[in-house]
Order: C-alpha cells, then structure tokens, then sequence
C-alpha cells in the first residue's frame, strides 16, 4: 500500500495541492484527473522521488520499485533491441522476446530492432522509452501522456497490455476513451484538494458535481437563515425582554463557519462558425495518388471518395502512411501526382494541421496572432475569442513563445472561429489538450453542422463523430462507407488479428534434482502452513474494516442525495441533522482507515516476508 498524507505542493504563489491524503492499494489502476497546470506531472514526480513535497509524507513498501515515463530520451546501446533489453529486470534477463513482443505491440518492425536507437524521429524514441519501462515490471507503473506519439493500432494493443497489467499503476491522458478502458479507480486533482473514488471519470465527476450541487444549496440556505438571524438580532438588539435570546444569537453567528462561494472552474466553451453550403456535394476525390519523391513508393495510391455537405469523415491508420498528407492535400497544401479534387465554389475551408503550431509568430502575443489571421478581426473580437479559449486579460497579452504546446493548440483551433466555414479539416486537435478541453471540442464538432474530416487516434471522436472512414492498413488505403464500430465489426485492424494470433511465451524454470524433491516439499509445505495461520486472521480483519468503511460510504452518499431534497425544500432542522451525522461520519471513517493502513500493512509485511523465505527455497 503507498500511502500519502498532508501532501502540499506550490511553486511561488502558485498553490497545486494542500494537505492531500490518498492510498493506493495493491492492485489498483489509478486515473489521475485535473486540468493542465493543475498538480498531475508534479503528483507523478513527487511519486517517482524526483521532486519533494512542501509539507506531509509518501510512503512505500519495502523493496518497492517505480517505473516512470518520462519524455527525456538517453540511449547508450548500438541497437534498438539492446537498448529495450537495457529495461528487463535481473531475474528475466536474456529473454529478449519479452522485449520483442512489446516492440511489436508499440509499433516497431522486427527490422527496426538493428537499427541504432539515434536513427529514429523523436515520437518513435519516446515509444523506446514506454517500452524499457513496461519490460521492467514495476511495483508501480507511472505513466504521463504514453498514447502522445502512439497510432490508433498501438494504443489498442496498450489498452489491452495495461488491463492485464497485475501490479498498481497510475496514468495520465487526456484520451477519456484509454483511460476509462484501463482504471479501477479515478484520483482527482480538483480545487486543490486530491480526492479518489473507485470507477471511472464519468463516475468521479458525477460525484464531484453532486456534492458541489450540494455544498452551493447548503450554502444559499445558511447565508438566508444568517441573515433572518442578523435581522433578529438588529430589530431586538436593545430590547431588554429579548436580551439573551439577542446574545444566544450573537455567539451562534460568531460559532458558525460561513461557507465560501465555490468559484466556477474556467471551461473552453465555444462553437465554430458555420457558412453556407447551397449544394450537396462539396468536395470530390477521383484517382488520387501521391508520391514525395517522383520515383519514390506511393502514399496514396488511386483512392476515391466524395465529401458530403454532412459528411463526417474519419482518416485512421498506423503513423507515417499518409494521414496528414490526405490531409495537406484536401487543404491544397500539395498537390497530386494523378487524380485530381474538384472542389464546390461555395467551399469554405478551416483547416488545423499538425504543422500549423510551427507557424505561429513567436514574437507576437496571442491577440496580435489573432488579428494577424484576418483584416477584418477587430481587436474586441480578438479578446472576445481569447476569452473563450481561457485567455481572458493580461492572459491575451502573453507572447506565443512562452505558451505550452496546449496553449498554441488552444490559440490554433481559436484562429478557426474568426471566418466561417462549411468544411473542418484536423488533424489530431486533441494532442497538448487536457481531458475537459478535449471534451469540449467533441461538444463543438458534434454541434458543427458542416461536413468534417478528422484525422485522430481517439477512439472516443471515432465512435461519437464520424459515419466514414479513410482507412490506412494492411499497406494500402482505402474508403468505407460505414461508421467506426462497424468497421471494427466487419474487417477490423490487422494489428489485432496479428495480436491475437500470435503464440504466447511462457518461461519455465527447471525442476529442481529428483533427490531434493521430497525435502523441499516438505519445507515448503512448513512455510505455507505457517503463512496461512498469520495472514489468515489479518485478511480476515481487513475485510472487516473495509466492509465497515463500505457501509459508512454507503450511508453518507444516501445522507448526501438527502441533503439535496433538503437544500431544495429549504428544511433547516434536516440539513443540521445530516450535516452533524456526515461529519461523524467523516471522523470515524479515517480513524476506520487509519487502522487499515495499520493492519495491512502489517500484512504485507508478514507476506513479503513469507515469500522471500519461499524464494529463498527454490533458489538456494
């Protein structure tokens, strides 16, 4: 169990998280939640020992072991396999087909494993660095952002690695649609406090907003029933008969904490501008091939497909086919080796590119990059789209050179709502967000009412958005009229058929010598006895307590609904009564979890020492 408690963290006046308490059980797949800037890489930092907190502990099994990806890349083998290999743990060491088997899984070909780890793009030697760290089999697996930089293909054979994965984990993604496939439990970072639930996000921010709901009404009652008691005590103040009920009030207003109003959280709310579109076809692809060297391999090789005026079209497939180059060509950026695009003169194109970000002016603050993109942008309609996109007043001033990779994403999908259109090109808008902005932009895409082509690695977007897809795989592409689900169901991944194919590898150890047989039976049979007789009554207990913990939770998410009856009916004697038993229950459930901490690790104490006598058994 790792437990955290009193954690705070800040840099200068800024305030991540204050007096954090949290545990992570054996087991356990933990999402952690917050938006940008909030806390999460930190949290993970904090974790792995690279950073200390202000105030309160982190504590670990004994012979605990961290693995941590991280994006900063340090290769020192001559070869990609060898470099991986440099991840295996003592005990496994020389099985290189683990190692082999993860490759495959990240995207990797059996003829990249000779080449020099230096040779490969930046996004492919971060993959390197996700596998040396799932090859070592950590105690605790931290994982920041490990789709950025993963095709679709990947990302599925990830999600199922990390549902089989046996020990406690922890992930950071903005991709809900991962996170939601892998976790048992969801750890928010939310007004500076860190709260843990057991479910998924959707799960996680339900209760959060109920207990706001509640804690907003609970709120609007008190400061009424304040002001009745203010109101009483102005009108009888020098009423002698009435004296001591006028001071009784008095010491109940001076006794009673008053309740901040909860500032709302900035959310990205917008929706995009929509031209008119007179026909039904908007855009026309015949024959289309391309080549980036003239005697170079194709791409794109004859592929045909019409744009609609609603049509929502996914580009999928493995990184570096041809996506952003269909693209790039769809928005004219390059031009084709056959084939032609007709386009409908009524054609209004937005267009988000992977590449855009490069072209933003560094020196020019996001206003200035703002007007720059149309004569017609006026300066309050510059600050009122920075203001849409979170970046209201002095905010709007900052130069693109100091912003994040998801501030710029941010500052390009806004430069699309200053002219109209009737057709969105993008591709991956999702990367650099965090999970509510990515959550926003589904919102405007679904409320566009222009045709989309979209190219992204989310399955979430995939299912929620487009009914056609341009399919890259089994090298060649190729158009299917029909949505992302039923292309699963009807052809499905390569990638996958491959997966769930291929043979699995078990590692046998050796039997030990027939003449030791019977002797080490019978000692292991000792070990095993006396391990059942002392962990046997401490798993017993923790089950109790987490049964008597279960029960309190239970019964505080009933007071809780009951709260909100009594919020709505204004009913202050109720409201007293459930406030008084929630906080009782709140003290006896962190003593309950307190003992817990205790016991279990008591348990597994016993256990580790249980199980190195055994290892010591069969190696010695």
């Amino acid at each position: 169990m790792i437990t955290a408690v009193n954690l705070s963290k800040a840099y200068g006046e800024q305030v991540l998280f204050t007096g954090a308490n949290f545990r992570i059980n054996p087991g356990e797949r933990i999402g952690l939640v917050g938006r940008n800037g909030h806390g999460k890489t930190t949290l993970l930092r904090l974790l792995a020992g690279e950073e200390e907190p202000d105030q309160g502990t982190i504590s670990f099994p004994k012979h605990y072991t961290i693995g941590y990806l991280k994006q900063h890349l340090s290769f020192t083998r001559p070869t990609l396999l060898e470099e991986a290999c440099l991840g295996l743990p003592p005990t496994q060491q020389g099985e290189s087909w683990r190692v082999e088997k993860i490759l495959l899984g990240l995207g990797f070909t059996k003829e990249d494993f000779k080449r020099p780890p230096g040779e490969f793009s930046g996004g492919l030697q971060v993959r390197l660095n996700l596998a040396k760290v799932l090859v070592a089999e950590p105690n605790l697996l931290l994982l920041d952002e490990p789709s950025n930089y993963l095709d679709i293909t990947s990302i599925r054979w990830l999600i199922r690695f990390l549902q089989a994965w046996p020990n406690e984990l922890i992930l950071v993604t903005h991709d809900r649609h991962l996170m939601d496939q892998v976790i048992t439990h969801t750890l928010g970072i939310h007004r500076q406090k860190l709260r843990k639930l057991a479910g998924n996000t959707a799960k996680f921010y339900e209760q959060i907003a109920k207990e706001e709901e509640i804690y907003e009404k609970t709120r609007i009652n008190e400061e009424k029933r304040r002001k009745e008691i203010e109101a009483f005590i102005n009108r009888f103040r020098y009423k002698a008969t009435l004296s001591s009920r006028v001071q009784s009030r008095i010491k109940m207003l001076e006794k009673q904490e008053r309740l901040e109003k909860l500032t709302k959280p900035e959310v990205l709310e917008f929706t995009f501008p929509e031209a008119p579109m007179p026909g039904k076809l908007i855009l026309e692809a015949k024959d289309l091939s391309f080549a980036y060297q003239p005697a170079g391999p194709l791409l794109i090789d004859q592929l045909s497909f019409t744009v609609g005026k609603n049509d929502r079209i996914g580009i999928i497939g493995k990184n570096g086919k041809g996506k952003t180059t269909l693209l790039r060509l769809l928005a004219g950026e390059l031009k084709p080796i056959k084939g032609s695009i007709s386009r409908h003169p009524a054609l209004q194109t937005g267009y988000y590119g992977q590449t855009n970000v490069e072209r933003l002016d560094p020196q020019k603050t996001i206003l200035e990059e703002l007007m720059a993109t149309s004569p017609t942008c006026t300066l309050d309609q510059a600050r009122k789209i920075s203001g849409l996109f979170m970046f209201s007043g002095d905010l709007a001033l900052k130069k693109i050179a100091v912003l994040s990779g998801g501030e710029k994403s941010r500052v390009l999908l806004s430069k699309l709502l200053l002219a109209p259109s009737n057709l969105l090109l993008l591709d991956e808008p999702t990367n650099h967000l965090d999970m509510e902005a990515c959550d926003s932009l589904l919102e405007a895409l679904d409320a566009y009412n222009g045709a989309l082509i979209l190219v992204t690695h989310n399955e979430m977007y995939l299912h929620a958005l487009v009914n056609k897809l341009i399919v890259f795989d089994r090298d060649r592409v190729f158009f299917f009229d029909g949505n992302y689900q039923r292309f699963l169901d009807e052809i499905g991944w390569e990638a996958d058929r491959e997966d769930a194919s291929s043979p699995q590898k078990d590692r046998t150890p050796s039997a030990p010598p027939a003449n030791l047989r019977k002797v080490l039976r019978q000692e292991k049979a000792e070990i095993i006895n006396r391990r059942s007789a002392v962990l046997t009554p401490l798993a017993a207990k923790i089950n109790q307590l987490e049964a008597a913990i279960a029960a309190l939770e239970e019964e505080l998410q009933k007071n809780n609904e009951a709260l909100i009856a009594a919020s709505t009916t204004g009913c202050g004697e109720t409201i007293a009564k459930l406030s008084k038993r929630n906080a009782e229950i709140n003290r006896e459930t962190e003593r309950l979890y307190t003992e817990l901490a205790k016991v279990t690790d008591d348990y597994e104490r016993a256990a580790a020492a249980f199980e190195a006598e055994l290892e010591n058994l069969s190696t010695g």
